[in-house]
């Protein structure tokens, strides 16, 4: 059977959540390139009813979920109104993880972002469905539980993440335990790499958003230009690939063309590169272990030129130390860094804080929190909780 058929020998049947963002719109992309490798049986999104209605008429899913309720009832009246019947509408996290987690779903792809993925990709995990993974503060916040369930059900979790699927890429067919040396994660350093501190107090969003090389979602953009997103990465390349945090080294290379490489014990270095475009490892992941054209530009080393690979600044960036310090301490503490941050990004975004606060406000809320070492889900859930109201509680207290 080909690997790109389901068990049924046909078409791959696919659950997208966060269709209307820009990694749910790639995929879409990548999909509309093969349309008789995969079969979209499941869309689902928060609020974006307009973006939602287009892919629902384009793709004609089984079911469609709207985290908030009110969009739902929206959509289930156009859709209703336009005569489009069989596509169910479903509302709230239930909906949302009966998308995931529809009848003969084969990959579910989730572009949520934050730990409102949790629930779905659990529930998805326990039915055996392979998922393929960019939603990274999932296992920041629950990683423990997260490989735990993927274990017992054989389920495999495909990483989408540039960075993270080029690591996967390069281990392809090494003992991980006995062969790695290190792994490296590269950074671009974002769009605030050569801006001196002292400007930071003065960058508003439309400078961080600003992203020289990747088009992604203003919660990772920004996270990009603060480094988090990177800390976050190793956090989740700690559980992906079961190695301690200090077989993980994080280096800026700014022309994002080296996504990631490795070092073996016997000193080979094995990279992963290619032009920056997320469609290329959300293709993989769906289509892994085979592989298919892609709709991308192809790389050209000699019109590239060069590649420069520098040491992070963390005076400049601690969001990035941070995070190696919640990875350390374990238990709850990133969920914690992960919730903190969250509330950090939005307030930035909407000129509550300034943009170097937000590593501020990440660290103050770190210092106040409890660690719990071995949590349950209950307990992680409820630290990300913790974490949004005492950072939201010292953002309304300035």
């Amino acid at each position: 059977m080909s690997s790109l058929q389901s068990d049924s020998g046909n078409a791959k049947r696919v659950a997208v959540l966060g269709s209307t963002g820009s990694i749910g719109v790639s995929t879409l992309d990548v999909i509309d390139a093969h349309p008789d490798a995969f079969d979209i049986v499941a869309l689902a999104a928060n609020t974006s009813v307009d973006a939602i209605e287009r892919q629902a008429r384009a793709y004609r899913p089984e079911v469609v979920a709207m985290h908030d309720p009110d969009a739902a009832r929206e959509l289930r009246s156009r859709l209703n109104g336009a005569g489009i019947k069989g596509i169910e509408v479903l509302e709230g996290m239930d909906g949302v993880v009966a998308a995931a987690t529809h009848l003969g779903v084969d990959i579910m792809l989730s572009g949520i972002v934050g730990g409102i993925g949790i629930l779905p990709t659990l529930e998805a995990l326990r039915q055996g469905i392979d998922i393929a993974f960019v939603n990274k503060e999932v296992l920041v916040l629950a990683g423990e539980l997260v490989m735990s369930a993927a274990k017992e059900s054989g389920a495999r979790i495909l990483p989408v993440d540039s960075e993270i699927s080029a690591i996967f890429q390069c281990l392809q067919g090494a003992d991980i335990e006995r062969d790695l040396e290190t792994i490296y994660l590269t950074a671009s350093g974002g769009p605030l790499r050569q801006t001196p501190a002292e400007e930071f107090p003065t960058i508003t969003p439309e400078q961080a958003l600003n992203h020289p090389n990747w088009d992604m979602g203003p919660k990772v953009t920004i996270d990009s230009a603060t480094l988090l997103n990177k800390g976050l990465e190793v956090i989740e390349t700690r559980w992906l690939f079961d190695v301690g945090i200090d077989r993980i080294q994080v280096v800026v290379h700014p022309q994002s063309i080296v996504h990631s490489y490795v070092e073996f014990v016997d000193g080979s270095v094995v990279a992963q590169l290619g032009v920056p475009d997320m469609r290329a490892p959300i293709q993989y992941a769906l289509t892994y272990p085979a592989r298919l054209p892609t709709p991308t530009a192809r790389l050209n080393l000699v019109e590239v030129g060069s590649l420069t690979f520098e040491e992070p600044d963390l005076d400049r960036f601690p969001c990035l130390a941070y995070a190696f310090e919640a990875a350390d301490a374990g238990g709850t503490m990133p969920a914690v860094l992960s919730g903190a941050d969250e509330v950090a990004v939005a307030a930035f975004l909407v000129g509550e804080i300034r943009f170097d606060e937000i590593p501020l406000l990440v660290c103050a809320t770190m210092q106040q929190h409890e660690l719990c070492s071995r949590p349950s889900l209950t307990e992680v859930l409820d630290a990300d909780k913790w974490a949004r109201e005492t950072a939201r509680a010292i953002v309304d207290a300035r």
